[in-house]
């Protein structure tokens, strides 16, 4: 029997399984199973991803100023105040191994995105699940399960997989109301979906305790480049800038970013074809007998009778070369999450689930 053991906590961590991609026996599949942008990157994104290739043998800026310049500029933020990191994932890391250790809580919600729940058990503290009120947050239960031992406390705005919000006067009496050690962490990684929300941008500038992170991989369509950012107090940004690798992000990736965030005109055509269509697909299952939430992401969280009826539809879909996501490791067996796809993608898994709602009701 080895001797040589991991750090308390990591044993209980169960990896993170992302959404599928292939069918088997299945060539010309439809994925609608990550939340991926179905138009891909704008193509000034991909021109400065081409010319990158010029400059691979050169090693990256380590203080990635001009895309935290850009950032700035299109969002009206200090660049001083953002810190970048590999998806907003490794933000949430650095988060957790910054403030987070043995004998400190960090608190998620029952239905959070997994890597809170894993990068709090990889630092060595514990989590805390706190009950949602109907798939949506519930601040009054947060602040109870708040205590001195509470550090972080994370909130999806929107949700992930539910596609539910909170509002902003929420967001800022949770914040007000923390324990003073305590960090609030606003997860924006789908706030480009809801027009006029600035991902408690504000609630950053307002308070010395309220951290946001974004992502470069749902609406600007980089999820293969993994490049995401954090927004926050300078004594934040400052400590992660600390744990920060020095080269986290390569020169493609820091550059491709920069051109699509400067793309605001391929942002918004991705935005309202993404608001069109999630109401045409939300509208079209609710026909067929399947509910779902208010979605503000680019997914709907498609509810069915239980779980077994909820897997019978995901084998339906998978036959007909369709991949959604089951959620039942987000605590939700009987619901699917379904990513909003282009218009043809939409109408065809809409269609499947007709067909698959007809014969089992």
């Amino acid at each position: 029997m080895t001797k040589i053991i991991p750090q308390p906590g990591i044993m209980e961590i169960a990896p993170y399984q992302g959404g599928a991609s292939h069918v088997e026996g299945m060539t010309n599949v439809v994925k609608l199973s990550s939340n991926e942008n179905p138009f891909g990157p704008s193509e000034a994104a991909k021109e400065a991803f081409r010319k990158a290739a010029y400059e691979l043998h050169r090693y990256p800026s380590t203080d990635h100023a001009d895309l935290r310049a850009a950032i700035g500029e299109v969002h009206g933020l200090d660049p001083e105040r953002i810190v970048c990191g590999v998806g907003s994932d490794e933000i949430i890391s650095f988060l957790c191994q910054s403030y987070a250790g043995p004998g400190d809580e960090v608190i998620h919600t029952e239905h959070g995105f997994a890597m809170y729940r894993i990068s709090t058990l990889a630092n060595g503290a514990t989590p805390v699940e706190v009950r949602e009120r109907e798939r949506v947050t519930d601040v009054d239960a947060i602040l109870a399960a708040c205590n001195e031992n509470t550090r972080l406390v994370f909130i999806a705005n929107p949700n992930n997989p539910t596609g539910t919000m909170v509002g902003e006067a929420d967001l800022a009496r949770l914040a007000a109301n923390l324990p003073e050690r305590a960090l609030l962490v606003i997860d924006g990684a789908y706030g480009e979906y809801v027009e006029g929300y600035d991902s408690g941008a504000s609630l950053v500038e307002a308070r010395e305790n309220v951290v946001m992170t974004r992502t470069f991989s749902k609406l600007y369509g980089l999820g293969g480049l993994r490049v995401g950012w954090g927004y926050g107090p300078q004594h934040v940004v400052d400590v992660l800038n600390r744990v920060r690798g020095p080269f986290n992000l390569s020169h493609a990736a820091l550059v491709t970013a920069e051109a699509a965030v400067r793309d605001t005109d391929w942002a918004a055509k991705c935005r309202d074809d993404n608001t069109r269509m999630r109401a045409w697909l939300a509208e079209a299952l609710a026909g067929y007998g399947v509910a779902s939430d208010t979605s503000t992401g680019n997914f709907i969280l498609a509810r069915f009778a239980d779980r077994a009826e909820a897997e019978a539809c995901d084998a339906h879909l998978q036959s007909e070369g369709l991949i959604v996501r089951r959620v039942a490791g987000y605590n939700l067996p009987h619901c699917l999450r379904i990513t909003v796809g282009d218009e043809p993608s939409c109408r065809r898994v809409a269609h499947a689930i007709g067909q698959f709602m007809g014969r089992a009701r």
